[in-house]
């Protein structure tokens, strides 16, 4: 069963304020979810638009860095699809894998997510 796990995550507190490196815990994965061990990370265009720009001002705190990679940590209750240690690239939007744009493979931006 997984439990609270602590890591180092980089948090925008607010609009226009440098991030903090700070001590962060992580519930376990509920339903229909899976939590990542993220190994390599950037901020892209969507994170300085909607947090740093002051474009979401329900954002905050935030933890910035969903374009990366990692490794399935754990799994939540219903999760068939992943298992703990297969190797993962977050997505910015879920995807309904129905919609034209998740059935072709250029590109990720669900309909059903808008």
């Amino acid at each position: 069963m997984a439990t609270v796990i602590k890591c180092q995550a980089a948090v925008a507190w607010e609009p226009n304020v440098p991030m903090v490196i700070e001590e962060i815990e992580v519930a376990p994965p509920q339903a229909n979810e899976i939590r990542i061990k993220v190994i390599a990370t950037g901020v892209c265009h969507t994170d300085l638009y909607h947090l740093f720009e002051g474009k979401n001002k329900e954002g905050f705190p935030a933890v910035l860095g969903h374009e990366g990679a990692g490794v399935v940590e754990s799994v939540g209750p219903g999760v068939t699809e992943f298992k703990p240690g297969d190797k993962v690239i977050p997505l910015f939007l879920s995807q309904c894998r129905e919609c034209r744009f998740c059935k072709c493979p250029k590109t990720n931006l669900c309909d059903q997510s808008w």
